[in-house]
């Protein structure tokens, strides 16, 4: 039985994670992010990953300029964050969740 099986709640976050490739950047978007998924925020996200190389009409869409950029689409309002997201307290700071590090 899955959790939406069971009458859980969707996910509190809401993320999109828009990458360039495979390069050094992006694989530590991609961990970083990750991690804060499963550690932080306790299940209570849903990460979506997108490379802008193969799905470039979403960066459009989505008015993503670089990479990488994180999209917190939910809660509103939506947030960009843009650049360096190897940094957990920053990650978690621009996202703005709260209860969390300081």
């Amino acid at each position: 039985m899955t959790k939406q099986q069971a009458g859980a709640v969707a996910p509190t976050y809401q993320l999109q994670l828009f990458v360039a490739g495979s390069n050094l950047r992006s694989r530590r978007a991609i961990e970083t992010l990750q991690h804060i998924c499963e550690h932080e925020l306790s299940g209570e996200a849903n990460l979506e990953i997108i490379d802008i190389y193969q799905q470039p009409e979403l960066a459009d869409r989505y008015q993503v300029v670089a990479a990488p950029t994180l999209v917190r689409m939910l809660p509103l309002p939506v947030r960009h964050l843009i650049g360096d997201l190897a940094k957990i307290d920053r990650v978690l700071q621009g996202l703005q969740v709260n209860g969390l590090r300081p």
